[in-house]
């Protein structure tokens, strides 16, 4: 049977060795950067040149053997020597958008929906926006940069009346407060009630320049509403606001594939911001 494939030319094929084995040596020099094993390996790597050289110069033919031999032994003891931080890429790779499927969003509601109960309980006006296919960047920009762990106690620090960050809202994309103290666009539609205050305008408005999805709680009343493509449906029950979240950001046909690709992409950069993050 002929083969269904032409064969690839054997330039090309170089070609792409070579650009496969460059980007798994970058991506491995990257990983082991700033642990506490990559002066090991530096060292041995070194060590193994330099007598690698010696034993060719000079004909060693000892050494050269036990070089040979030596290589797999190294292979293994580099592997004990990296455990932790392969033990700590593989739980990362383990945690990527691409492979865990809806859980940062469930995750990401239940927190939603636990401050937005306290937060009504208490009185306590708040505004949140959740990031969706558009980007908010020019909004995020404006505001305090937070780039850390979406949290209830974070939350409840932003929104409490005597913080610095308490008026304006907040952004989040999936497990992640992305900045605080951001001015949304009010919306300008003269249908709307005059009993709306700011922050459900401001909800409105931005759902309509964004597909946005956006949680109002109420200074005045402590009612809890919700707002989506310059909709604003009020008076929500905390069961009801958790069922409104994860029809819209639980819906599979929303959630496209170049989005997890673009998480699977920033999920590093994410990480490394977790360690410069500030917290109010």
């Amino acid at each position: 049977m002929e083969n269904a494939f032409e064969p690839i030319p054997t330039r090309v094929k170089d070609a792409l060795e070579i650009l496969i084995l460059s980007v798994l040596i970058y991506y491995s020099l990257l990983f082991i950067r700033g642990t506490r094993g990559a002066k090991v390996l530096t060292g041995s790597l070194m060590l193994l040149i330099v007598l690698a050289l010696l034993a060719n110069l000079l004909q060693l033919h000892t050494i050269q053997w036990l070089l040979g031999r030596f290589l797999p032994i190294f292979t293994i003891a580099m592997l004990v020597v990296f455990q932790p931080e392969l033990r700590r890429g593989l739980a990362h790779l383990g945690s990527w958008p691409l492979f865990q499927g809806k859980s940062r969003e469930r995750e990401m509601i239940d927190i939603i929906t636990e401050i937005a109960a306290s937060l009504s309980t208490r009185k306590y006006g708040a505004l949140i926006a959740v990031e969706r296919e558009v980007a908010l960047r020019g909004i995020t920009e404006a505001g305090v940069g937070i780039y850390g762990k979406l949290s209830t106690e974070i939350l409840e620090q932003i929104f409490y009346p005597n913080s610095p960050l308490h008026d304006g809202g907040v952004i989040i994309h999936q497990d992640r407060i992305i900045a605080a103290a951001c001015i949304f666009p009010l919306s300008q539609r003269l249908d709307l009630h005059r009993s709306l205050g700011t922050r459900h305008r401001a909800a409105i408005g931005l759902t309509e320049e964004s597909d946005a999805v956006v949680v109002v709680v109420s200074e005045e009343t402590g009612q809890i509403s919700l707002a989506q493509d310059g909709r604003l449906i009020q008076k929500l029950e905390i069961g009801q606001l958790r069922e409104k979240l994860a029809s819209i950001l639980l819906d599979s046909g929303r959630t496209s594939l170049a989005s997890r690709l673009r998480n699977l992409l920033n999920s590093r950069t994410d990480e490394d911001e977790d360690e410069r993050s500030f917290y109010p």
